[in-house]
């Protein structure tokens, strides 16, 4: 399928790059497959209080207090931190979710980088401020900016997480093998279709220093996000930031992973860090 695709794009934009940049732009904004809850997660799944508010559906787990949000990335679904929300219950913290739109068992259409802050927004005025933040892929600079903008979380853990904005594009792009006329033509669908034509988001969205403590979880055989887009979070927090590198899990199997899971929450829950106390920094000098 995807090779069928490459050609007819790569075939169009040889004749018209805005037609091709149009076409890309439908296929950029399109999951085409919703996750489903998987029989590993629907015990946690089912033992959620689900609302719908505004087509988004909501998730919530324990007595409300220290309330932990949770964002998913493309494709997937809040029951996918099913084990997330096993270990902080069992820690006393409230696990809070969401169906992005267009994914899982909310309606459509997606939305942008914004629509996902008044959807954070909205749950931290119902369940916040939060403990902490975990976010996945894509849900990774939906959270950033959802915290940088105001969204009060005492720590945040980003897993194979997307820093720079335009990645998105040029990904995609580079994935079907089309040139950069048509990543032009389809950078400027996004900023038209989303963004009310601002050619700036793509410095605007992009990660940038935050004002908290922030634990980078990364694996070194991701092949959705390339492992140095945890180099450019690092970098732009600096002090604040701790790496925890992984290996062998690739980009999805990393969030059921309990070593994982346990570094997650412990860096939540260690309120006073210390150098000694958290996963190694990287290494920025090379």
């Amino acid at each position: 399928m995807k090779k069928l695709v490459r050609t007819g794009l790569s075939t169009i934009g040889s004749l018209s790059p805005r037609l091709a940049g149009r076409l890309a732009f439908a296929l950029w904004r399109r999951p085409f497959a919703r996750g489903q809850v998987r029989d590993s997660e629907r015990k946690i799944h089912e033992a959620a209080r689900i609302e719908v508010v505004d087509g988004v559906v909501t998730y919530a787990w324990g007595d409300g207090r220290r309330p932990v949000l949770l964002v998913h990335g493309w494709r997937s679904r809040a029951s996918r931190y099913a084990g997330f929300v096993t270990k902080l219950l069992e820690l006393g913290y409230s696990p809070v979710s969401y169906d992005a739109p267009g994914h899982g068992d909310s309606a459509g259409p997606i939305v942008s980088i914004l629509g996902h802050q008044r959807i954070i927004r909205g749950l931290e005025e119902r369940h916040g401020p939060f403990e902490g933040v975990i976010a996945h892929s894509l849900g990774v600079p939906f959270a950033l900016y959802a915290v940088r903008e105001g969204v009060a979380a005492r720590r945040l853990v980003t897993i194979s997480g997307v820093a720079e904005f335009a990645y998105l594009a040029d990904t995609f792009c580079r994935e079907l093998g089309l040139g950069p006329k048509i990543n032009r033509e389809l950078r400027r669908r996004i900023e038209r279709g989303y963004f009310d034509g601002d050619d700036g988001i793509w410095t605007r969205f992009s990660v940038a220093t935050g004002d908290i403590d922030l634990l980078v979880i990364h694996n070194d055989e991701d092949d959705v996000v390339d492992p140095q887009q945890a180099r450019v979070l690092l970098r732009a927090y600096g002090p604040r930031a701790h790496f925890l590198p992984t290996s062998g899990l690739g980009h999805s199997r990393i969030l059921a992973d309990p070593e994982v899971i346990t570094e997650a929450v412990a860096f939540l829950q260690d309120s006073d860090v210390q150098d000694s106390d958290v996963p190694e920094r990287l290494d920025l000098g090379a």
